[in-house]
């Protein structure tokens, strides 16, 4: 190797070290740190003391918040999850239309998934569904009753699962990329044959997108479970911990009481319970995803 081919690669090197350095320092050291936690009782102050299995056995066995937090959040991610897709490929189909100005609209919907994790716009969200907030307002206009949107607990979360819907962006710029790879031959010997528009989308765009769909699923199946800027600035777990996500229990296990061993120990249950959902979605993806050479998931 020449001298000139080296110095390229030490330059190169240079360029990656401050991503090296941060993956290290703000996400491996931690990772590990956190596992090593998980075992001790340590509150921050206090030198860590070894405990063993005694904070996986309380999560297990006695702690009736983790299992409100983890009902909770099964609930949050069975609901929102589903809905964003949906939402997500309903908007990039209209999207995928041929119209003039059309990039304009685009940039517009994808907006919402930048802007909608921020302390800001929970905030904007919980004064536009308060009992005297905005959406009552307008309904109040067409004569109808005002609804406890976020002070009642049959509906708060609901309200809360609106918020991730809401954050469609990323999902739907995905599925856009994926239906302008459609080749426009197939939807023409589709009609050819007299199929019929809603035909031509359960038997081509929906096998051909199913790739896109198990990565959107995953990806936000892993944020939902992690959810926690809506809940702690919006209900803060209220009412009646209608909306005590996991994070938030996790949150307040390491923040309110100071146990950040038995939070670490909570954050590596909810570590285990992404991998084995992530593990159960790719094996049931050899049944349900299609590519385009004709083979499936594997």
């Amino acid at each position: 190797m020449s001298l000139k081919k080296r110095n390229y690669q030490y330059v190169g090197l240079l360029y990656v070290l401050p991503w090296v350095v941060g993956l290290l320092v703000f996400q491996f050291y931690p990772f590990l740190s956190s596992f090593y936690y998980s075992f001790t009782d340590f509150n921050m102050v206090s030198a860590p003391t070894f405990v063993g299995l005694d904070n996986y056995k309380k999560i297990l066995t006695d702690d009736p918040g983790f299992l409100q937090a983890l009902k909770v959040t099964t609930i949050y991610v069975l609901m929102a999850v589903p809905v964003k897709l949906a939402f997500a490929l309903f908007i990039a189909l209209i999207l995928s239309a041929k119209l003039r100005g059309i990039n304009f609209f685009r940039t517009m919907y994808y907006l919402p998934s930048i802007l909608g994790g921020s302390v800001a716009i929970s905030v904007l969200w919980r004064f536009l569904f308060m009992k005297d907030g905005v959406v009552n307002g307008m309904t109040g206009a067409l004569g109808l009753p005002a609804v406890d949107w976020l002070g009642d607990p049959d509906i708060a979360l609901y309200t809360l699962g609106m918020l991730s819907v809401w954050q469609f962006g990323s999902s739907m710029v995905l599925f856009l990329a994926g239906l302008k790879q459609i080749p426009g031959d197939l939807y023409e010997a589709g009609a050819i044959d007299g199929a019929s528009k809603t035909r031509l989308f359960f038997t081509i765009t929906v096998p051909l997108l199913t790739p896109i769909v198990l990565f959107n699923l995953i990806m936000q199946m892993v944020n939902a479970f992690q959810e926690f800027t809506g809940a702690f600035v919006i209900t803060n777990g209220g009412p009646m911990k209608s909306t005590y996500l996991y994070a938030l229990k996790l949150y307040e296990e390491a923040f309110t009481f100071f146990k950040m061993g038995y939070a670490s120990a909570l954050s590596w249950v909810l570590f285990v319970i992404i991998m084995i959902v992530t593990a159960v979605i790719f094996k049931s993806s050899t049944y349900w995803v299609h590519y385009e050479d004709g083979g499936k998931g594997k």
